[in-house]
């Protein structure tokens, strides 16, 4: 099925300026018309969306899923089932693989292998330089071509700063966003936690909070020097949000985006080493977090991305130390961030903004909005729906998550990519 008729839900749609009720025309995979009481067509399955919210596919454009190389932590088809099971449509992987995503064929191939998975959609982010060792840049038109969005050595950070000058500028010229991971890597060598109150008692050691700042200013500075677009990831401490804030004061085309652990953890969640409550960026102070808060609501941040970042027992139930950094999160991000909208007077229009309409505009992609002629991909949220997350429930492979048993309002009921449904929440009367 790609054609369907979305009946009596809350079309929220920022691009067009909607948020209210009105029905929905899905034909061949495409949206046909969105209107108030569009007349039903007799020879098309309904889809009865009342009381529920319907927005454009959300979009999640920071993902690690492991493939080539890491299959036992998650693979294509695990990560882009558990994405549509969150209510994503389309995510952007990282390329931190083994081997890195770092040429046209084996970004090819990954796509190809994709397309057969009836999960999101896949986008890929291309390494910014060969083998993600950040001294040659790569064949950026090929990897355009051969279907990439975006380039970013994730997990690494450029430290030659003429080198990632000419990134920023070849970027552009290709077509294509670049994401940094902006954290100074000596600096933050053998840290294992956020440098703090926390990192003291515990006895290990920390990454200071100038590993971030410093290297997101030097980033910055480079796209006021070129003029050219720039996106930062996963933005977690306070001045570092203030730098990104001055910056675009100033009128650089550059983006940030933060996930939501650090919305809602701090470095007081480690406890008594909790390896989940492990990740990279740091998770920072309340201080910190509270920034981050602000950051959405003044429209510094305008991006929330997962970080998906799945690991198997055998990196995660070591010594803390040995641990590795990062959890899972496609599925818990949209009920986390249907959380803090209630806590901080988000709409919904505005949780529209940060996960589908603004990634969708920065990486080019189709989607983002509920215009006729574009593709039919859709998420459907049930804001009242309780549930306990229990990640066994889940489609990722790996089950690295601080969030395991917490109490939930809200999530996605259905998903829909191209007309076709790829996910509805087994005990949802949708259909």
């Amino acid at each position: 099925m790609n054609s369907c008729f979305i009946k009596n839900g809350r079309v929220i749609d920022p691009a067009r300026g909607l948020d209210g009720p009105a029905d929905i025309l899905v034909e061949g995979g495409r949206i046909s018309a969105v209107e108030p009481q569009l007349p039903a067509p007799d020879n098309l399955p309904a889809v009865d969306a009342s009381g529920l919210w319907v927005m454009p596919g959300l979009i999640d454009m920071h993902v690690h899923l492991r493939e080539p190389g890491q299959e036992y932590k998650e693979d294509l088809r695990s990560g882009l089932l558990a994405a549509v099971a969150g209510g994503f449509t389309a995510v952007l992987a990282m390329p931190n693989t083994a081997p890195p995503l770092d040429t046209a064929p084996v970004i090819s191939g990954l796509m190809s292998k994709a397309r057969e998975i009836p999960g999101a959609r896949l986008q890929v982010a291309a390494a910014m330089t060969r083998s993600r060792k950040g001294q040659e840049l790569n064949e950026y038109q090929d990897l355009r071509s051969a279907g990439a969005s975006a380039v970013t050595d994730d997990g690494s950070w450029v430290t030659d700063s003429k080198v990632m000058r000419r990134i920023l500028d070849y970027a552009q010229v290709c077509g294509l966003l670049p994401l940094s991971h902006s954290q100074d890597p000596l600096l933050a060598q053998g840290g294992a936690i956020f440098e703090g109150r926390v990192s003291a008692r515990l006895g290990l050691p920390g990454i200071p909070a100038q590993a971030e700042e410093i290297a997101v200013y030097r980033d910055l500075a480079l796209a006021e020097l070129t003029g050219k677009p720039l996106h930062i990831c996963h933005l977690s401490t306070r001045q570092a949000t203030g730098l990104v804030r001055s910056f675009l004061a100033r009128g650089l085309s550059v983006s940030a985006e933060t996930a939501p652990h650090y919305l809602f953890l701090t470095h007081e969640d480690v406890g008594d080493y909790n390896p989940n409550a492990k990740m990279n960026p740091p998770l920072g102070t309340a201080e910190d977090r509270a920034s981050l808060r602000e950051a959405l609501s003044d429209g510094t941040i305008t991006v929330i991305a997962s970080d998906h970042a799945p690991h198997s027992v055998l990196e995660k139930e070591v010594e803390f130390i040995d641990s590795a950094f990062g959890i899972t999160g496609l599925e818990t991000s949209l009920p986390l961030m249907l959380e803090l909208a209630r806590e901080i007077g988000l709409s919904p229009s505005n949780l529209a903004e940060l996960m589908s309409r603004n990634p969708a505009r920065l990486l080019g992609l189709p989607g983002g909005t509920l215009a006729p002629g574009g593709p039919a991909d859709v998420t459907i949220i049930d804001p009242e729906l309780e549930f306990t997350y229990n990640s066994l429930d889940g489609f990722s492979k790996s089950r690295n998550t601080p969030f395991e048993g917490r109490k939930f309002k809200g999530r996605a009921v259905l998903t829909m990519v191209g007309g076709e449904i790829r996910y509805r929440w087994p005990n949802s009367s949708i259909l």
